[in-house]
């Protein structure tokens, strides 16, 4: 019997009783063997929320999550409520703690904290991914375990600043994922998809590994548009050309999206920010100049991607945080570049500008 077996039990029994008779014992087969991989979402915010509702939907494994304070509470009550353009889940995990070492060792750990948060769940993800786990880091900006691969391979002390992750959980046991997807915590336990759904995952060394096939097989039997990347550095890089420009500038302004391109000069400031990443990231050997353009389309359409109508009022993750009075990822997404950026000796004049004062703001917050 699996970990929570009757509760798996009971969701394999009634899954299988909607499915037409001649092709009941294929399904049967295929959700008992999906269902004994162990899932274990690691905050349950706007990202972890959305995987927790989409994974817990699809009841393709044994999961539990790790939560805190009023987010904790709604889940155990009333379960996790997914609110989607198109229709309203709502999902009860398997298990739900905030202490995460009461858990088993799971098969797969999505780790949905903001970056500066991960460093202080390195002992946590330890105990987690035991010995054959992994954990999958799903944050904006630069991650901690960028430097592998690199002729220098070392941890980032403005993003692992005592190397606890590198040291103690290390990059061996962890993948990377780039997020398009606007979510927003509207209430404790209800989270709110706004448009958009691609999850790009990959190996730190860029390899094509089975467990990044399988990780990402679980992520589309779930209902995630999920994909493997061998180049998630450059994957990385394209990202922060929104990133970057877009969460600094409705964080300092507390403008939406839109609200940034619907004046001139914030759009200039922003466009400043863009050609900063893209020379950054020239200086470190990717080249993504080709990606610049598709960028300031997206901003001037509120955010909304090329294959969907523009939008409005949307507010990315740093605008959230601000609005919520909480810490920002601010190294992340700005510190960090401007780093390899002296590394390179690439200037970076718009970070320059915006960094210190988006800093200044975060301290307020703290």
């Amino acid at each position: 019997m699996v970990a929570g077996g009757p509760l798996i039990f009971c969701r394999i029994q009634s899954r299988a009783n909607q499915i037409c008779h001649k092709k009941r014992s294929y399904r049967l087969r295929h959700i008992v063997r999906i269902s004994r991989m162990k899932v274990c979402v690691f905050g349950a915010g706007a990202v972890g929320g959305y995987l927790l509702g989409r994974i817990g939907n699809a009841g393709v494994a044994t999961l539990s999550v790790v939560a805190r304070g009023a987010q904790k509470e709604a889940i155990e009550m009333n379960g996790l409520r997914l609110e989607t353009p198109t229709e309203t889940i709502i999902v009860r995990p398997d298990f739900i703690t905030d202490r995460p070492t009461d858990l088993p060792e799971q098969d797969v750990t999505f780790v949905a904290l903001k970056a500066m948060g991960q460093p202080a769940a390195a002992d946590a993800l330890c105990h987690l991914t035991g010995q054959n786990g992994y954990a999958v880091f799903a944050a904006n900006g630069i991650p901690w375990w960028w430097k592998v691969g690199s002729h220098r391979p070392e941890s980032l002390p403005l993003l692992d600043p005592d190397a606890a992750l590198w040291n103690r959980l290390t990059p061996e046991r962890a993948l990377g994922c780039v997020v398009y997807s606007a979510n927003e915590v509207i209430a404790p336990g209800v989270v709110r998809h706004l448009g958009n759904n691609r999850w790009v995952l990959g190996e730190p060394n860029g390899q094509l590994s089975s467990r990044l096939k399988n990780v990402v097989q679980l992520l589309l039997e779930s209902g995630v548009n999920a994909e493997a990347s061998t180049r998630l550095h450059e994957e990385i890089w394209i990202k922060l050309l929104r990133n970057a420009s877009v969460n600094s500038l409705c964080a300092l302004t507390r403008l939406p999206i839109d609200g940034l391109a619907d004046d001139p000069e914030l759009l200039a400031q922003a466009e400043a920010i863009v050609d900063d990443i893209v020379a950054v990231a020239q200086g470190q050997g990717y080249d993504i100049s080709e990606h610049r353009i598709a960028a300031f389309e997206q901003l001037r359409r509120g955010g909304a991607e090329a294959s969907t109508p523009p939008v409005r009022g949307l507010r990315p993750s740093m605008l959230q945080d601000v609005s919520a009075n909480r810490p920002l990822e601010v190294e992340a997404v700005l510190g960090q570049v401007q780093a390899l950026a002296r590394e390179a000796e690439v200037s970076c004049p718009a970070i320059d500008v915006v960094l210190p004062v988006l800093r200044g703001l975060n301290r307020s917050l703290l």
